[in-house]
């Protein structure tokens, strides 16, 4: 028996061996097969790699004290991009918090719906958000409804993956006492669930938020409105002074959103006595 399973372990482990030679074997075969189609090399741009960086922080630095005019000048476009992805992550985080409810197995779910609204979830977040954009902008038209839609698509799949995960892992024992006093299963949830998951929720919701500024800036890229568009337009334009504020703009709103996330969850932590995730 000890003899089998040695052989048995040898014989995975050369498989193993031989899967990772042929994977390395066909990346290399694909990088000299593309390296052979470009104009340039691989090589040669990486040493171009800083030009572009350098060159519109040289840009900013001769603008002068015309450099930070350009903030307010922009600021109602990084409005509109954070007005996208507030509406985008409170329809997508409503709508995950009821198809996870819908998937999770100790709540009473029927067993025939759960894989259905697995299935759902698996498919919105599938599919990118620029490609849903990309698709709403032709049939809405360029706009920032387009952008909003398809971020919330997204947010509504991730989202209710994560949120199932954490339905599951909550003490049943609180909806087993409601459910023997004769709770309603919306009771049920309001009363024994949503207490116990709410800080885990606030957490990733919060994060999310974050996620998809990043994710509402680029999709402006195809046409969806906010500081993705202004950021676009003075790429192709040249203007590197105008793209470095872009730049700083975006950045430091990144900054100020998770340092703001950061202290919500901590405070839910404290307020709670437990860990939010």
């Amino acid at each position: 028996m000890t003899d089998a399973l040695i052989r048995l372990e040898n014989q995975r482990r050369l498989y193993t061996g031989l899967g990772l030679v042929i994977a390395i074997a066909i990346l290399v075969s694909g990088y000299q097969s593309a390296e052979s189609l470009n104009s340039g090399g691989f090589v040669q741009g990486l040493s171009k790699f800083f030009d572009y960086p350098s060159q519109i922080v040289r840009e900013a630095i001769a603008k002068g004290p015309e450099f930070w005019p350009l903030f307010p000048r922009f600021f109602p476009a990084l409005i509109e991009t954070l007005n996208i992805a507030l509406v985008a992550t409170l329809i997508g985080g409503l709508l995950a918090m009821i198809l996870s409810l819908a998937a999770t197995r100790n709540l009473d779910v029927p067993d025939r719906l759960i894989p259905v609204i697995r299935r759902i979830m698996d498919i919105m977040r599938a599919f990118p958000e620029l490609i849903i954009a990309l698709f709403l902008i032709f049939v809405l038209g360029a706009s920032p409804v387009p952008a909003a839609i398809a971020v919330a698509f997204h947010t509504a799949g991730a989202l209710g993956k994560l949120f199932s995960e954490i339905n599951e892992n909550i003490d049943v024992k609180q909806i087993e006492g409601l459910k023997a006093t004769g709770a309603s299963w919306i009771q049920r949830v309001r009363y024994g669930v949503i207490p116990q998951v709410l800080p885990n929720y606030t957490s990733y919701f919060l994060l999310r938020l974050e996620i998809n500024v990043r994710a509402s800036a680029i999709l402006g890229f195809v046409g969806a409105g906010g500081i993705g568009s202004e950021l676009a337009r003075s790429i192709g334009w040249g203007d590197g002074a105008i793209t470095s504020a872009l730049f700083l703009m975006l950045f430091a709103t990144i900054v100020i959103i998770d340092q703001l996330s950061s202290a919500l969850r901590r405070r839910l932590t404290v307020a709670t006595g437990g860990h939010s995730a």
